[in-house]
């Protein structure tokens, strides 16, 4: 082959690799579809709780944010009134059947809302898990564990109490696994402390007057308890009504889960010594985001982690 020949070989087999390319990459770029109609996301909750009201802030940001954009977003939120599972189900199967362009999930119950989390898939929803982790097999935002709250919150409790006293643990629902995650973690920390006994273990079903009436009960059980632990939003506040009431305020140390208000302000006078808070308003946003992403077909992460951080007196402004 000629030097002539072997230069315009040589530039054909360039135009070919460099076309190619374009191709391939304008081909990428088809993949991402306009939206063109007002999409409908529907949030299924575990119950009707004030901490979601946070995680529907977040979403309401993200609506507000995308309309500027010209996507038009309605969020639908069907909430559970009492931490119920067979409800639940039931709400997630009713909206299969509405067929939205969103369903986001938190899950109370991992085997049965799985099941219908895949039904909802094979009927061409769009499925993110959110808060309480479900399967890998569904794009996830919130902590994928919750252990590791439970357990800073054990650690942090044995050091108020320098090693010793008694215990009593709220264990919020018995299905879900975030609220399971923390009693494990919690009980991890404590198992390094020999002389801290756990007293008392009921669940309040994530009910604020459920953990209001069992820390009563207890508090007449066990007078000489030297610590509360929360594992969900509610039941700090619900120890901490029931000890200031008692007048035990600053006298039984409480941890838990979560910054509503009511909690901070016990934080702020003393009544609870500690709180893991994590940031469901970031839950709600990008859970918006992300399901509007996946009817534009873009790639998403399946695993989005939120985190928590410590919130004590030193937090509280005066």
């Amino acid at each position: 082959m000629g030097y002539g020949l072997k230069t315009a070989f040589a530039a054909a087999t360039l135009a070919t690799v460099l076309g190619a390319a374009a191709a391939q990459a304008q081909d990428q770029a088809a993949l991402i579809k306009p939206v063109d109609k007002e999409l409908t996301f529907v949030f299924v909750p575990k119950v009707i709780h004030p901490w979601y009201d946070v995680v529907a802030q977040g979403a309401a940001f993200a609506v507000e944010e995308l309309a500027t954009q010209g996507i038009k977003v309605n969020v639908i939120w069907d909430q559970p009134p009492q931490a119920d599972v067979g409800d639940q189900n039931a709400r997630i199967e009713a909206n299969i059947g509405r067929h939205p362009d969103g369903l986001a999930v938190a899950c109370l119950d991992r085997a049965t809302n799985v099941q219908l989390m895949n039904e909802a898939v094979n009927a061409g929803i769009n499925v993110i898990n959110f808060n309480s982790f479900c399967d890998d097999a569904f794009p996830f935002i919130g902590p994928k564990s919750s252990e590791q709250d439970g357990y800073d919150l054990g650690k942090y409790l044995a050091e108020q109490l320098g090693g010793k006293g008694k215990i009593a643990i709220l264990s919020g629902s018995l299905t879900a696994s975030d609220h399971v995650e923390r009693i494990t973690g919690f009980k991890k920390a404590l198992a390094d402390f020999p002389e801290m006994e756990i007293v008392f273990e009921q669940p309040d079903d994530d009910i604020l007057e459920n953990a209001v009436a069992l820390t009563e009960n207890m508090l007449q059980a066990h007078p000489d308890v030297a610590g509360i632990f929360g594992s969900n939003a509610s039941n700090p506040i619900g120890a901490a009504r029931a000890v200031k009431n008692a007048g035990l305020a600053g006298k039984v140390v409480i941890v838990g889960m979560d910054d509503l208000p009511e909690a901070v302000d016990f934080v702020c006078d003393g009544t609870i010594s500690a709180l893991k808070a994590q940031r469901q308003w970031d839950m709600g946003y990008w859970a918006v985001k992300y399901m509007v992403a996946m009817n534009q077909n873009h790639t998403i992460p399946m695993f989005h982690n939120t985190g928590s951080r410590f919130l004590t007196k030193s937090d509280c402004t005066s």
